[in-house]
């Protein structure tokens, strides 16, 4: 069982300008309404601290970065739960498209048998979250363009 959330934007900006956004967790706070704020060294198996608005007053939390592919790609996923019972998957990829412009895809998937009883409480909110940051990423690389 899962629950997914899928989410691509063309950006008209270049793909460093779009990277920059991305991987600036200092400057989350100015732009995303979902993540206030953001910090990691990116390096795979390390911790990537976040600050997360979903339901009632903003919730720090820790994941862990599994991949980074510089001016590419990166994802990171939660700590399991016990027994398998939740898992998650949170990834952003970048494409160069032509004349200067970059399409954005932004991928959040939970796993495990608890996955559907999250996505009925939390659903909304993530969709919510996850679409505002999305629109965030578009709108604050196209100001630096």
């Amino acid at each position: 069982m899962s629950f997914a959330i899928d989410r691509s934007v063309e950006i008209d900006a270049p793909a460093e300008v779009v990277w920059q956004v991305l991987t600036d967790g200092a400057s989350y706070g100015e732009w995303n309404p979902f993540v206030t704020e953001c910090s990691s060294t990116f390096e795979p198996g390390s911790p990537i601290d976040m600050k997360v608005v979903l339901i009632g007053p903003p919730k720090k939390q820790r994941e862990f970065i599994n991949t980074f592919t510089p001016g590419v790609e990166f994802s990171y996923n939660m700590k399991p739960a016990p027994l398998g019972l939740l898992r998650s998957e949170r990834s952003h990829r970048l494409t160069p498209l032509p004349d200067g412009r970059t399409r954005y895809d932004s991928h959040f998937q939970l796993f495990g048998p608890v996955s559907p009883i999250v996505a009925g409480i939390m659903g909304r909110a993530l969709k919510k979250g996850f679409g505002g940051m999305t629109d965030g990423v578009k709108k604050r690389a196209e100001s630096l363009r």
